[in-house]
């Protein structure tokens, strides 16, 4: 008698896993069958932001689904990317998330609420974002040469900007400094348009820009720009040379986005979504509108992006251990 029980709850048991097993593969093979949020730790506008959407619009075109942006800002991104790391893992809620909050700010903050390295599971990088050493064109300083000989005649005495301690202007200068042995004064902003201002006005003589926030001053003859700090030149810059280029062995420096999911999310889930990044990635016009932002198109599998992660977080904190750089 007891014998049979035990039997028929077992059989009950194995019924049930059986029955979840197909409820759960039936729910990946229909994915997406409702609406996916995607969380952007930034303001709606700033450069993850649209980029985001570009990549987020051709998606939806492939997959037949809606995704829906949810703009939450703040703590240098760490809000929003927490948000998203807490998240169900059901493939219903991503983030398009920056290298602050997934490879600096770990480094810079006692405590950002996630590890970026365990609480995600990464779909694909998007786009990197170069850094370009501007001057106002008033300056003397025609050449990156110009720019080392005169922070090294007068240590501290050039003023670069940034948006803030820890941001990627600031670190870019700061590695720049240590690669080339010189010392200039940091000037952080809150805003980046009192900082463009202020270069415009020779209030700043240098500042290690992303190529967004100058294109029209540069366009325009306001600035000059001295080199991009990325391994390649800018599609949307192609004349200005790389800091390799000019001599400045080991040093780069960019932004970069990266598009993830809450740890523990289904892997058919994610191939899906990396296939469908894939193809919108190869169509022409998604690359042309990203590039035309002054971001550099960009794709990974998720391994790889997991292993840049990995890297991009030990060569930032380790630039921001020796320079003793903290966050606002």
């Amino acid at each position: 008698m007891k014998t049979t029980l035990l039997g028929r709850v077992l059989a009950i048991a194995v019924c049930g896993v059986a029955i979840a097993a197909t409820a759960t593969a039936v729910a990946q093979e229909k994915y997406p069958d409702r609406v996916i949020r995607v969380i952007v730790p930034f303001a709606a506008g700033s450069a993850s932001d649209v980029v985001g959407r570009i990549v987020l619009d051709r998606m939806a075109e492939d997959l037949g689904a809606r995704f829906v942006v949810d703009n939450q800002a703040g703590a240098s991104g760490n809000i929003g990317t927490a948000a998203a790391a807490r998240a169900a893992p059901d493939g219903y809620t991503l983030v398009v998330t920056a290298s602050g909050p997934l490879a600096v700010n770990q480094a810079l903050f006692a405590n950002i609420g996630y590890d970026p390295l365990t609480a995600f599971e990464p779909i694909s990088l998007l786009a990197t974002l170069p850094n370009i050493i501007v001057v106002n064109n008033q300056q003397p300083i025609r050449s990156v040469d110009d720019l080392v000989a005169a922070a090294k005649k007068n240590p501290g005495g050039l003023n670069y900007g940034s948006i803030g301690n820890g941001s990627s202007q600031h670190l870019a200068a700061a590695y720049f400094e240590q690669v080339t042995g010189t010392r200039m004064s940091h000037v952080p902003y809150r805003v980046t348009g009192q900082l463009v201002t202020d270069l415009v006005a020779d209030q700043l003589q240098v500042s290690f820009q992303l190529i967004p926030n100058v294109i029209g001053q540069l366009k325009g003859g306001l600035l000059r720009p001295l080199a991009v700090t990325s391994g390649k030149r800018s599609e949307i810059l192609p004349d200005v040379p790389t800091t390799q280029e000019l001599g400045i062995s080991g040093y780069e420096a960019y932004g970069w986005f990266a598009m993830l999911a809450p740890k523990g999310t289904p892997a058919p889930m994610i191939e899906k979504l990396h296939a469908s990044y894939a193809k919108a990635m190869a169509d022409p016009a998604v690359r042309r509108r990203i590039i035309e932002v002054g971001a550099e198109p960009a794709t990974s599998t998720p391994a790889e992006l997991r292993d840049f992660m990995q890297a991009e977080a030990k060569k930032w904190g380790d630039i921001i251990r020796e320079n003793n750089i903290k966050g606002n």
